[in-house]
């Protein structure tokens, strides 16, 4: 049986690509995976590139506004930041909603090594996530 999550964050540039990397990876077939942003910032080069360490290409992914999915029938709603959880739209749906506030890797303060290291942290946290999301629901 197909499945349709959404993953809402801010701008959708860094954790809700990650995660929707990671879940369209991880998920049963049948499962489609949509990410957007209350707010559109482009997709993060570093997202992509701590993305791609792991094995996952983001590089074809687009910065999606959440209107843009009105339209479509969720089973799973899932906000990856504060921010976007209280500005969630409210979506007319029987979609069941999770909530899990990553830490923002864009704000990453420090030298090149030490940014990139917060990246695959954040990374990590999302892919533990999105691998207990899936075994508990999919």
């Amino acid at each position: 049986m197909s499945k349709n999550i959404l993953i809402l964050c801010t701008g959708n540039s860094c954790r809700s690509q990650i995660a929707d990397g990671y879940l369209s990876a991880f998920s049963p077939i049948g499962t489609t995976v949509y990410s957007a942003g209350v707010e559109t910032h482009g997709v993060n080069p570093l997202a992509i590139r701590t993305m791609a360490e792991d094995g996952i290409d983001l590089s074809s992914h687009t910065s999606n506004h959440v209107d843009e999915y009105s339209g479509i029938e969720f089973d799973y709603i899932i906000t990856v930041c504060d921010h976007a959880k209280e500005r969630c739209p409210y979506f007319p749906s029987k979609a069941l909603r999770f909530h899990k506030n990553f830490p923002d890797p864009a704000k990453a303060k420090g030298s090149d090594d030490e940014i990139s290291a917060h990246f695959s942290e954040v990374r990590d946290l999302i892919k533990r996530y999105c691998k207990e999301f899936i075994s508990a629901y999919l």
